[in-house]
């Protein structure tokens, strides 16, 4: 697709919806969608032929990453500076804050050229006009990909990611701590109340209780889930139906053995827990493999998240994608690096620094990633996964879904009238619930 055809369909999108925080406990202020896209530099045609793009004279990119994974991003741009002589500049951000700061610095030119976010948030991104589709390489990234990685970065039918990796998370535990791996959470109920000492910080098991994200398998297990429709419908939502109170039953019950409030359940106190030998389960994605391994080498182990009301626990998944900036000066240098740093070869350097599950076919079927019990275990929980909603009204459903986690968690509430509650506020940012 040409600059002029997806700039004419970038001009169809609507300019009213504001930016909402995803991911966290709190929604960030609205921002104000660019009026208009900045101009972009014509593809020459020969380089459309030979599939590479030749950089503006005098490129420079920003691109923003994550700290967690700046060792794999340095690592492309050093290869990438010395082939194309483009200068790129590394800033850290997380990547559910992206999409955020680029509606608040894109129009001022403060953004980076190139971000990072999960695709639960390329509705918001595309609804105001903050990235550019994936034009010139399209053909190239869907025939390299997954399905799934294609269509979790693709919206209305456009293709705007560079697919990277697949994120979902399950269960590290110790070796030396867990000898009988639990496969119920009855059983990791069992295992923790021989285990937990709180006056010693001693945990069986620790998962972030207040954070739908990684408490999605107990609303999900047994029939819930967000929006209809594989996600795309808003006015059906299944966050308080049977299925899901069933699963949230079984949520609340672990309180026994975590007696630790869901504001005190933190990725750093986990992490300390772990590596230290005081927590023996811990549910967390493959950001923290590396970290992990380096801290309990062979005594390091994975394994699925344990069922949950009788069912297969069904974890959160996101693709996770680099995306060009519509306010970039420098478009054509913006998609090449895209482009370059998600290859088969950058997927794999990105598998082997933080234990992500590559989105590129021929990295999948790698023996590096076939042969590796940690990444070959994420990969088998994907496929017991469900990809978040990328519609724009998912960002009205975190903070209210939050807070009625902590509520049941903290505060033992109800778990029906508290979901129930939470479904009413979701429909009133949803505007009702129509969708308007």
């Amino acid at each position: 697709m040409k600059i002029k055809k997806f700039l004419t369909l970038a001009a169809t999108f609507t300019l009213a919806l504001s930016i909402t925080a995803c991911g966290g406990n709190t929604a960030a202020p609205p921002a104000e969608a660019p009026a208009e896209q900045p101009p972009a530099q014509e593809t020459p045609a020969e380089n459309t032929e030979t599939q590479e793009l030749k950089p503006e004279d005098g490129a420079k990119l920003i691109v923003w990453e994550s700290r967690d994974e700046r060792a794999y991003t340095d690592a492309v741009i050093k290869e990438f500076t010395e082939k194309y002589g483009v200068e790129v500049t590394v800033e850290e951000m997380s990547p559910t804050d992206q999409v955020t700061k680029l509606a608040q610095d894109g129009p001022s030119g403060l953004g980076a050229d190139v971000v990072l976010f999960p695709h639960d948030n390329l509705g918001k991104a595309v609804a105001t006009n903050l990235v550019f589709p994936n034009d010139f390489y399209e053909e190239k990234t869907r025939s390299s990909n997954t399905e799934a990685a294609i269509q979790g970065v693709s919206y209305d039918g456009v293709l705007y990611g560079y697919p990277r990796a697949a994120e979902t998370y399950l269960m590290y535990y110790n070796k030396d701590l867990v000898k009988e791996v639990p496969t119920t959470m009855e059983e990791v109920i069992e295992f923790s109340k021989t285990f937990t000492d709180k006056a010693n910080n001693k945990y069986g098991f620790m998962f972030e209780t207040g954070n739908l994200y990684f408490a999605y398998p107990f609303l999900a297990s047994n029939g819930g889930y967000i929006f209809g429709d594989g996600g795309a419908d808003i006015n059906d939502i299944g966050l308080n139906n049977e299925g899901a109170i069933k699963s949230m039953e079984v949520f609340a019950s672990l309180k026994e053995i975590l007696p630790v409030n869901s504001g005190d359940i933190t990725p750093d106190i986990k992490r300390g827990l772990f590596t230290a030998g005081d927590l023996a389960m811990d549910i967390n994605g493959p950001w923290e493999l590396g970290g992990y391994k380096e801290a309990l080498g062979d005594k390091l182990g994975v394994a699925p998240i344990p069922s949950i009301g009788g069912q297969p626990a069904v974890s959160f998944s996101g693709i996770k994608a680099w995306y060009v900036s519509s306010f970039t000066q420098y478009p054509q240098a913006a998609r090449l690096f895209a482009d370059f740093a998600t290859s088969k070869e950058a997927q794999l350097q990105l598998s082997a620094l933080v234990g992500s599950v590559p989105t590129n076919n021929e990295a999948q079927e790698d023996a590096q990633i076939k042969d590796d019990e940690y990444v070959s275990a994420f990969t088998e929980q994907f496929k017991s996964s469900q990809p978040m909603p990328s519609v724009p009204e998912m960002g009205n459903v975190w903070s209210p879904v939050g807070a009625a986690l902590a509520e049941i968690w903290d505060n033992g509430k109800d778990v029906k009238e508290t979901l129930d509650k939470a479904v009413t506020q979701v429909k009133d940012l949803n505007g009702g619930g129509d969708g308007k």
